[in-house]
């Protein structure tokens, strides 16, 4: 079934959520969040499947929000909250959930991506909170989740630097729970599927629940972006950032 820019299909343990908007690079949009959101619930509530792996087509996890359509201040809201909502199905969760990515997970995509409870990356891919270079902060519960997995000190040099650091990098950091070679990313990523789904689902299910409300306040985090992200949409430098992102220039922020 393909709804929305995002394909979903249930394979006996297995359910499969696939971002299917190759050409920009998986850029999410509000209806392709919702879809995410909905059939991420869904999933979970099947007794039948046992892991969920999300992905994207083509060489992108996702590029984060598709920002090219929208020309006035505010128009990202709906992203903006449907974002929240698709990284909070994903992380109340019962079922795990295993992103793979090979190529490129940045800003929302990135958020998305560190939601998951294991993350895959290929060796080569390019990860990086991209949201300085548009005056905004990041979102989609980034400012928890990546401090959680790498530190204080490194989650500002990422969000502040906008730093593109490798797979390889991500998982030497911690910040993902795994890379690999492209070569072997299919094999392992069949691995990981396979053994997910063969584990008992309420061990499962308590044992990540567990471990995520040990490492971090995600309802927190989201509640201090949205209102962040919501204002900071509503800004001058947002427009000059948006402006320079479109003649591809740098941007000229004001105070």
């Amino acid at each position: 079934m393909t709804h929305a820019g995002v394909t979903v299909a249930v394979e006996g343990a297995v359910g499969r959520i696939t971002f299917a908007m190759p050409d920009r690079l998986n850029s999410l949009d509000p209806s392709m969040l919702d879809t995410l959101t909905t059939e991420v619930a869904r999933i979970d509530a099947d007794p039948a499947v046992r892991v969920i792996v999300l992905s994207g087509e083509g060489r992108a996890f996702s590029a984060g929000a598709n920002i090219v359509p929208y020309e006035e201040i505010g128009d990202l809201d709906a992203t903006l909250f449907g974002l929240g909502s698709a990284v909070r199905a994903m992380v109340e969760a019962r079922t795990p959930v295993l992103a793979l990515v090979p190529g490129v997970a940045a800003g929302a995509g990135l958020s998305i991506a560190l939601a998951a409870d294991y993350v895959l990356v290929g060796d080569d891919a390019t990860l990086l909170l991209a949201f300085g270079a548009l005056g905004l902060m990041p979102d989609g519960g980034a400012t928890a989740l990546v401090v959680a997995s790498i530190g204080r000190a490194r989650a500002l040099r990422l969000a502040l630097t906008g730093e593109r650091i490798s797979g390889a990098t991500a998982a030497a950091w911690g910040l993902v729970a795994e890379s690999v070679a492209a070569e072997g990313f299919s094999a392992r990523a069949d691995e990981l599927t396979s053994q997910f789904a063969a584990l008992a689902p309420d061990g499962t299910a308590l044992t990540t629940a567990a471990i995520t409300d040990a490492a971090l306040d995600l309802a927190g985090a989201l509640d201090r972006e949205e209102r962040g992200q919501h204002a900071l949409l509503r800004s001058d430098n947002f427009v000059e950032g948006l402006t320079a992102f479109r003649e591809k220039r740098r941007p000229t922020f004001g105070a």
